[in-house]
C-alpha cells in the first residue's frame, strides 16, 4: 500500500514509474523523469502570447503527463498513446484546428508529423524517420526556436498576401 502511494506521488511529480518485483512480489519502484528543458516554459509562454493553443499528445501515463502540463501551462493533454493512437489524435484535432502543427522528436512521432498540416521535427538527436516525415526540421532542442519559426511563417505569409494584393492592384 505504501509503494502504491509512493508511485502515485512520483507520477504526480512528473515521473514515469516502473514496479520492481522479486519472486513475483512487489519489491520496489523505479522512477524515471525526462527533465523539462530550460527553454520550454518560455517557448510555451511565447506560443500562448501569439494566440496558439498547446496540446500535449504523449505515450506517458495521464498522471505524469498532467503533472508536466500543469507545470508548463499546457492547455490540453492526451496521454498513454501508442504511435498510431497519437496519429489518430492528430487527425482528430486537425478537424477542430485546421492549421494544426505537430512538434515531435522521435521515431514514435513520425506518423503524427506526417499527417499534421505542419510537422516540426526538433532536436539534434531527432530520428531520421522523424526528420523525413516533417515539413520543418529544427536541429536544436531549444523549443523557443519553434516559436520563432511560427513567427517567421506568419510574417512570410503576411508579406506574400501583401505582394499578391499589390500585384493585383497594379
Amino acid at each position: 500500500a505504501a509503494l502504491k502511494l509512493d508511485a502515485e506521488r512520483l507520477r504526480g511529480e512528473g515521473a514515469s514509474v516502473m514496479h520492481l518485483a522479486v519472486d513475483g512480489r512487489l519489491a520496489g519502484l523505479l522512477a524515471v523523469t525526462d527533465p523539462i528543458k530550460s527553454s520550454t516554459p518560455e517557448a510555451i509562454r511565447t506560443l500562448h502570447a501569439s494566440g496558439l493553443r498547446i496540446v500535449m499528445a504523449t505515450g506517458d501515463g495521464l498522471t505524469t503527463a498532467q503533472a508536466v502540463a500543469t507545470k508548463l501551462g499546457i492547455d490540453e493533454v492526451h496521454a498513454s498513446l501508442l504511435p498510431h493512437e497519437k496519429q489518430e489524435e492528430v487527425l482528430r484535432l486537425s478537424q477542430q484546428y485546421p492549421n494544426l502543427a505537430f512538434v515531435g522528436d522521435g521515431i514514435n512521432d513520425a506518423p503524427s508529423l506526417a499527417v499534421a498540416k505542419v510537422g516540426i521535427s526538433v532536436g539534434s538527436g531527432a530520428s531520421d524517420l522523424a526528420i523525413e516525415s516533417a515539413d520543418v526540421v529544427i536541429l536544436s532542442e531549444d523549443l523557443t526556436r519553434v516559436a520563432k519559426a511560427v513567427d517567421v511563417a506568419r510574417k512570410t505569409g503576411k508579406i506574400v498576401r501583401q505582394n499578391i494584393t499589390f500585384a493585383l492592384v497594379v
